[in-house]
């Protein structure tokens, strides 16, 4: 079987080598070597196939050397077959069926980490971190998630029986619920921070965000709001044409947005502004970091070009790529990088190099050195090929690996989970929640008996000089160090409670929080706390000094 993968390996490479050849061909001879190359590849899989000592599975390796081309191209060219076509409609329309929670895996347990306030699952009561027992009578104990979300999807107004174990709760409980149609909202908060600045939470860029995001200012202006805070924090982007619409609601009509290049001529266009701004004036920052890519970088940076809002936080992902889904045979698709995008400055924001990659295959950011100056329409400064620069750099808040490690675990969840099953009335102030003393302690003495990864990097290189001082001659004194090196690691582990005391703690109320209110409650809380909201609601206090930074000149 170890040859057999090896020939699957090979004809993969046959078939990155082959197109990759092809795309620096002139067009006539291009169009030739691919006929003569898809006849050599067909054959050649036909005579595998016939002839191979073992069975082949030739859609197997057809779906390899495809998948093989596409990896040397870029991360967001892809091959979408028919089996996975559902789960692709669903990432870029954020539409389907179904009861409207979201599920994961977490402490050895399939359980529900998000019903969506308002759709079926938490109309009927399911809650956060329910563990999923059964759906439809099918044992989902242990399976993975994608086999329960599959079994929750459905038609809708067909009904679904959820048995879930509840923390506190005896024996098992059953919900019959009615799925419906579930179109998750891109706007996941809003709210005012204060008496006159408005706060916006913009997580996706599915199709609707624009009307989201023009409905929440218009909300929020009437309640009084003078100031905005756009959050795009670790929002990846998606629809570029909402780009468009959510500019469009704070620069005038017409304006150029956004314009893409590529090698057809049908990618090159210019994307202006279809409709009347719903306000020029009101003073707007918002919130980036390294999260912040594609259509969320599109909006802050043709803002910032315009000199229309301040950017806070950290740089951006730098993803100034477009893609395209073109339709193949047997309901295939491929979304295919087709042009790059150009902010109004004629600044491109894409970060990585993917046409020079090394002899490994790895690639690389682009250089400072070719990096290029463009101006706002102010006049102010502004960069290329490396995501967007904010213009007043807020740090992020870090945290330890080894609380890196606890999250990731799942312990932090878990114990949130227990905690509420334990309390079950709601507090009054969400936002001035506080996890007492006792409280944390109880977390700090039932997390030493928990076996988690607490430095996975570190361990794992502890492990492997483990290995290699066995094979040492004086193996028994390197094996003594070692072993006083793990000994502290643990010791570590056991007292990360208490060494990392600030951060578990803030950790742990965000996730009682939301699993007591969701997310209006986790904002609630995360708000008064947060330091690029508190920067941005400062910048926007002082408007001297923000209009000034806007128009330097």
């Amino acid at each position: 079987m170890k040859k057999m993968r090896n020939r699957n390996l090979k004809i993969a490479g046959v078939a990155c080598v082959v197109f990759a050849a092809l795309a620096f061909a002139r067009p006539a001879e291009r169009y030739f070597d691919i006929a003569k190359s898809l006849d050599i590849y067909a054959s050649l899989l036909k005579e595998v196939n016939e002839y191979y000592v073992d069975e082949t599975n030739p859609k197997k390796l057809v779906d390899i050397s495809i998948n093989g081309m596409l990896d040397r191209l870029d991360p967001y060219t892809d091959y979408i077959s028919k089996e996975n076509a559902e789960a692709f409609s669903i990432q870029t329309t954020g539409q389907y069926a179904g009861i409207g929670a979201l599920v994961g895996r977490i402490y050895g347990k399939t359980v529900v980490t998000n019903p969506y306030v308002g759709f079926p699952a938490y109309q009927a009561g399911i809650h956060v971190g329910d563990e999923l027992i059964s759906i439809d009578g099918k044992d989902v104990q242990g399976k993975a998630t994608n086999e329960s979300s599959a079994l929750l999807k459905g038609a809708p107004k067909t009904e679904v029986l959820v048995e879930v174990k509840r923390y506190g709760e005896p024996g098992t409980l059953k919900f019959k619920i009615v799925r419906e149609r579930i179109k998750i909202s891109n706007v996941t908060y809003q709210g005012l921070i204060d008496k006159n600045t408005g706060y916006i939470k913009l997580d996706e860029f599915t199709p609707g965000a624009g009307r989201e995001m023009a409905e929440a200012v218009i909300k929020l202006k009437s309640q009084g709001a003078e100031k905005l805070i756009l959050d795009l924090r670790d929002n990846p982007g998606g629809s570029l044409y909402e780009a468009i619409n959510i500019a469009g609601l704070f620069i005038p009509k017409g304006k150029e947005v956004v314009s893409t290049k590529g090698k057809s001529t049908d990618s090159n266009k210019t994307y202006t502004t279809l409709s009347a701004a719903i306000d020029l004036q009101i003073p707007l920052a918002i919130l980036i970091n390294e999260g912040t890519a594609s259509a969320s970088e599109i909006v802050a940076g043709s803002l910032q070009d315009y000199d229309r809002a301040l950017l806070l936080g950290q740089r951006t992902f730098g993803k100034g790529l477009v893609q395209t889904t073109r339709q193949l045979p047997y309901d295939a698709q491929l979304k295919v990088t087709t042009a790059k995008y150009y902010i109004p400055s004629g600044r491109c924001i894409q970060a990585i190099d993917y046409a020079h990659r090394k002899s490994d295959g790895s690639v690389s950011k682009f250089a400072d050195s070719v990096k290029r100056e463009f101006k706002t329409k102010a006049g102010r400064k502004v960069y290329d090929d490396a995501g967007l620069d904010p213009d007043i750099t807020v740090k992020d808040e870090t945290i330890s690996q080894a609380v890196a490690g606890l999250i990731s675990s799942g312990l932090i969840f878990e114990y949130a989970n227990r905690y509420c099953g334990e309390n079950k009335k709601v507090p009054a102030d969400l936002a001035a929640f506080s996890l007492n003393e006792e409280a944390y302690q109880k977390f700090a003495v039932w997390v030493k008996t928990q076996q988690f990864e607490f430095m996975p990097e570190l361990e794992k290189k502890v492990n492997d000089l483990m290995i290699s001082a066995r094979e040492e001659k004086n193996r028994e004194q390197l094996i003594g160090a070692i072993n006083i090196l793990k000994s502290r690691i643990k010791q570590s582990r056991e007292e990360v409670s208490q060494l990392f005391k600030a951060d578990i703690k803030k950790l742990l109320e965000q996730e009682i929080v939301f699993h007591y209110g969701q997310m209006n409650g986790q904002m609630m809380y995360q708000i008064p706390r947060d330091g690029q909201i508190l920067a941005a609601r400062k910048a926007l206090n002082d408007l001297t000094s923000y209009h000034k930074q806007l128009s330097p000149n």
